[in-house]
């Protein structure tokens, strides 16, 4: 028989949970996702990832909720730096709303590369630090290689054109060093990261920005030199941040991680009400850019996410299918890649303002060369001060192997039928016709390019043309140079979606495409079925299989080369 009083207790005690104070919990330890994977293998893997918009969802709601009473956040050197902006500003506002924030970390980049998990951590109302652990401010670094004079040791010939002088990527297989141009863009990119860094710290802990770059010239700083200098408020491990919290908060304080505050508080808001509500559309495009279908960058999951212009296609329409719908918001989250994929999606979001659903592009870490050519024909874009964005420039080429095949003492024959059959074949020079061919491709693209920005913009050709020519800007420099409209992240854009369409600051936000495990399996109905894009290609096209095997990007011409994380 049950025992009535062990009922009671058990009630009690759930109810006293319920009550009882929140500390929110967030671990960074393991980075932040933009958001889940497109493919199914993919979330597979990234079960437990923390991701962005689940962490931005339960620090707004904590922020008007009483039982929470303060945040707690293992700082580590996984995120990058505008993804740091935009957490900044998420705690901002939670401290804003009388919450108390903590951040805790091991060491701020242990040798090093510690000066944006710093920066992150001192918009916080606290920052500890392990006794054995260092502030590793020592400022922002750009490396970037240059192979020609390996190739031609190797007897390989790079044949690559590109408009224009800032367009870097064929820099790296055609040139030794720098050149001016390169030289000065990069430079600025470092200089304009090194100034938000400063001025951002400086803020927040009370000291000059001179103070700030003197310690930056002296790190990495030890623990003790930290505290001493001002730049952490106490030393300790987990258990004493613990206890700290418990003792200020009381023992019966709950510990919850943000995300499932987020998924729990938000579950009344996701449940089936009657009638229809309006919102805003999330359309979330991450990687570099391809036709077809989006999913993985290539057959391992390490290459990360890829946007396929049929998936985003089919969202906007979706979206603009839906009568609940009132506007969109695009987040992108890449270097770019095939040029037609990058266009076919510009056309998208045309089509949607036309239909009279405004579209707000939120940026995230890097949107530029095909990252920025899908945005750039919005209403409306915001870009977080260390987005790295821009790169309207094109580039095409190839490698000519034929010298280091003679040294390897491998014969090719071939035959053709066509006068540039061959004409992307790594074992043959461009002709001089081939030449003319490709030329008229850049200019083609090139032009395309820079006459939608104008449009878009609102900026003469001319103007336009200054501020490309292949040049990365960092997302501070692009609004001050009007390429830009806002600075701030994911939830500025969705505030913006919401006051563009008239809708109340509360109204729902809805991903798109909608898409169940069933969807997945079953036969699309026709081209506008949102299962239908499963084709994948290539963005270099017949040059596909020699860019991976050289370690080209992959994508397209459109693309930012190397790695743009800012850590």
């Amino acid at each position: 028989m049950v025992d009535p009083g062990s009922v009671v207790n058990v009630i009690k005690q759930a109810r006293g949970r319920r009550a009882a104070p929140l500390i929110l919990e967030l671990d960074l330890a393991d980075g932040l996702a933009e958001a889940p994977p497109a493919d199914p293998v993919s979330a597979l893997l990234s079960l437990r990832r923390t991701h962005l918009r689940d962490v931005l969802d339960g620090l707004r709601r904590a922020r008007s909720d009483a039982r929470v009473r303060a945040l707690v956040v293992k700082i580590a050197g996984g995120v990058p730096l505008a993804l740091a902006q935009e957490l900044r500003e998420a705690v901002t506002a939670v401290r804003a709303a009388g919450k108390h924030t903590v951040a805790w970390a091991e060491t701020f980049g242990e040798g090093g590369r510690g000066s944006v998990p710093y920066y992150l951590a001192t918009a916080f109302d606290t920052v500890w630090l392990q006794p054995s652990g260092e502030v590793g401010l020592t400022g922002v670094a750009l490396e970037e290689p240059f192979l020609a004079g390996a190739l031609e040791k190797a007897g390989v010939q790079p044949r690559f054109a590109k408009r224009h002088e800032y367009k870097t990527m064929a820099n790296t297989f055609m040139e030794t060093g720098y050149t001016p141009e390169h030289l000065e863009s990069s430079q600025r990119l470092v200089d304009s990261l090194g100034e938000q860094l400063t001025a951002g710290i400086a803020a927040a802990r009370g000291l000059p920005e001179d103070k700030v770059r003197d310690l930056t010239d002296r790190g990495p700083l030890l623990a003790g030199e930290a505290l001493d200098e001002g730049l952490v408020d106490r030393l300790g491990y987990r258990d004493q941040v613990y206890a700290d919290l418990r003792e200020r908060f009381g023992a019966e304080a709950q510990l919850r991680f943000v995300t499932r505050y987020a998924r729990a508080t938000g579950l009344a808001k996701r449940l089936p009400t009657p009638g229809k509500h309006d919102g805003v559309a999330l359309i979330t495009g991450l990687g570099a850019i391809r036709l077809g279908r989006s999913g993985r960058g290539g057959p391992l999951p390490s290459q990360g996410p890829a946007m396929g212009s049929d998936t985003i296609g089919a969202a906007f329409r979706a979206a603009v299918r839906d009568e609940r719908v009132k506007a969109i918001v695009f987040r992108v989250s890449s270097p770019g890649g095939s040029a037609v994929a990058s266009d076919a999606i510009w056309r998208e979001v045309a089509l949607a303002r036309e239909a009279g659903k405004p579209v707000i592009v939120s940026m995230g870490n890097v949107a530029a060369s095909g990252g920025y050519y899908v945005a750039m024909g919005a209403d409306t874009i915001v870009a977080q001060p260390g987005t790295i964005t821009g790169s309207i420039g094109v580039v095409i080429g190839k490698p000519v192997v034929t010298g280091l095949l003679d040294r390897l003492g491998v014969g090719l024959g071939h035959v053709a039928d066509g006068r540039h059959a061959r004409m992307f074949s790594v074992t043959e020079d461009f002709t001089e016709s081939e030449w003319e061919r490709i030329d008229a491709s850049l200019d083609a693209v090139y032009d395309q390019f820079t006459a939608k920005v104008a449009e878009g913009r609102g900026l003469t050709r001319e103007r336009v043309h200054d501020l490309a020519r292949g040049r990365v800007w960092t997302g501070a420099d692009a609004r001050d140079n009007g390429l830009v409209d806002e600075l701030g992240g994911l939830d500025t854009a969705l505030d913006l979606a919401r006051k563009r369409a008239g809708l109340p600051a509360d109204a729902p936000v809805r991903s798109f495409p909608h898409s169940s495990p069933l969807d997945r399996l079953r036969p699309p109905d026709s081209s506008e079925d949102r299962t239908a894009a499963a084709a994948r290609f290539d963005g270099w096209g017949s040059l596909g299989g020699v860019a991976a095997r050289l370690g080209l990007p992959a994508a397209g011409p459109l693309t930012l080369p190397g790695t743009w994380e800012i850590r």
